[in-house]
């Protein structure tokens, strides 16, 4: 049975990071992810934002994590080469009665000691112009920010494998090897791994993964099913990140820019008992739309690309700060009823935000439980992004593509997406090896045609460049295959 320090369960951007802060230190780690690939949970999801922090409870864990981890993003995408633009965000309000809600969510921002700044209804309308006419003004808080959250995921383990970090993909986790109360391994689909350590970041499954060692019997996840759609950036054009004023369950239909200039609208809030169930719904899509064409009414459903969902891991964990009365909050901590384990449950909005905290907060809880953590001589925290083509000025293609002539052979129109930058992608620390892998790298396949013209060639350079039989290319994993069978044999 191979032995590791600590195994991480769970590839989502918690889970990545965490395995980029361990690396950091003399530990044998390994990441096992269920799915074919990182990230394929709510970590590719998600609205996409880094919270400025106005909105959680004051005084929860989720409060906290946001304002430790707001400030961080500027140096981890500087350092990882991620997506990331510090916009703000706006909190519109329509008539009179929302702006007097105005007042305290200020309040409340300001008791997580978040900047925020009330603005009039012309100032709004001067800096986001498409903004419904009817507003009364806006909370504007500057430190909000875009990112692009499988960006983050696909970078953070590059980096953590990078420095040592090993990962397993298709690896469901079935359950703990334990000695009495401690944990001293795991067991999954693919064999079982001794360990000292496991760190729970199993998002709408934490909750079952602490039930398996016997502990927090009470606390439970309920998805929340978040819809969404995507418009075509050639159609509508927002640089901003827009709120409604928000509701008790919800942060309420969002209308935002992105980091590839797409706009997202959405998400609305469903619970579901199916930890599966990304369905879209007509109803849910309806309400989305009404929601979005009150906070911008000039958009169209012919600017929508596509639909998608994405589910909340929201758990009934109880604020442990004495006097906040509040049964949402983030779990993180070492399990008291069992040794070897750290949980990290319950993490929903503002948890991509949160993430770095998170991560560094894993290192603390270790010392605390007697780990000593020993930084490792040449830990590198770089990671270099690779080239993207359509984001280069036309004297930088041509040097590309004198250097590399594959990046001169466009494979997506819409999104100008390369052959070379597909081929990066194939070869990189973490390979990508199914056509919605490469998808969720290069954002190919998101533009009008939604893939019908690029898909056939990427299909052949996975194969290609994976030595495989075209009939073993999925779309997002075993029993996703493009391909039955060949008809016939042809000359490559």
């Amino acid at each position: 049975m191979k032995k590791y320090d600590i195994i991480i369960v769970g590839g989502g951007v918690i889970g990545c990071m965490t395995a980029r802060a361990l690396s950091r230190f003399n530990l044998k780690v390994l990441l096992i992810e269920r799915e074919s690939d990182i990230g394929m949970g709510a970590s590719s999801a998600n609205s996409a934002i880094i919270h400025a922090g106005h909105d959680p409870m004051p005084g929860s864990l989720k409060a906290e994590m946001n304002r430790l981890a707001n400030p961080m993003w500027d140096q981890v995408s500087a350092e990882l080469g991620i997506p990331f633009k510090r916009s703000g965000a706006y909190i519109v309000a329509i008539g009179e009665d929302e702006f007097g809600c105005l007042a305290a969510l200020k309040e409340r921002a300001e008791k997580n000691g978040v900047l925020t700044e009330i603005i009039s209804a012309d100032e709004m309308l001067k800096r986001e112009p498409l903004v419904n006419p009817a507003t009364s003004g806006a909370l504007f808080t500057p430190t909000a920010g875009m990112v692009d959250p499988f960006a983050a995921c696909v970078a953070s383990i590059e980096n953590a494998i990078q420095n040592g970090v090993e990962v397993l993909t298709e690896t469901a986790f079935t359950g703990f090897i334990m000695e009495g109360r401690k944990v001293t391994g795991v067991r999954t689909s693919q064999g079982n791994f001794a360990c000292r350590w496991v760190v729970n970041a199993a998002g709408t499954y934490s909750d079952e993964v602490m039930h398996a060692a016997e502990t927090r019997q009470e606390f439970k996840i309920t998805p929340r099913r978040g819809e969404y759609y995507l418009l075509d950036k050639a159609e509508i054009e927002i640089n901003n990140i827009l709120f409604p004023v928000p509701s008790k369950v919800s942060k309420g239909i969002l209308v935002l820019g992105s980091t590839h200039g797409n706009v997202l609208v959405g998400p609305n809030s469903q619970t579901t008992d199916d930890k599966e169930n990304k369905a879209v719904t007509p109803e849910g899509l309806a309400e989305i739309w009404q929601g979005a064409q009150k906070l911008v009414p000039s958009i169209t459903p012919r600017s929508v690309i596509a639909v998608f969902a994405g589910l909340r891991a929201t758990g009934n964990a109880a604020c442990q700060t004495p006097g906040v009365s509040y049964h949402n909050d983030f779990v993180i901590e070492r399990a008291g009823e069992v040794d070897g384990l750290i949980n990290l449950a319950g993490i929903e909005s503002p948890g991509l935000t949160a993430a770095p905290a998170i991560a560094q907060r894993v290192t603390e809880l270790l010392k605390e439980g007697g780990e000593k953590l020993t930084e490792k001589p040449g830990w590198n925290p770089i990671r270099q992004a690779r080239p993207r083509f359509n984001h280069m000025t036309r004297e930088e293609q041509a040097a590309l593509v004198t250097k590399d002539p594959s990046y001169g052979r466009i494979v997506c129109r819409c999104e100008m997406i390369t052959e070379g930058e597909i081929v990066a992608e194939i070869h990189a620390p973490l390979p990508a090896r199914t056509y919605d892998a490469i998808k969720r790298r290069t954002w190919l396949g998101t533009g009008r045609c939604l893939g019908s013209f690029d898909m056939p060639r990427v299909v052949e350079l996975l194969a290609h460049e994976l030595n495989l039989p075209v009939t073993a290319i999925s779309k997002k994993g075993s029993g996703s295959e493009f391909l039955q069978r060949q008809t016939k044999e042809v000359e490559a």
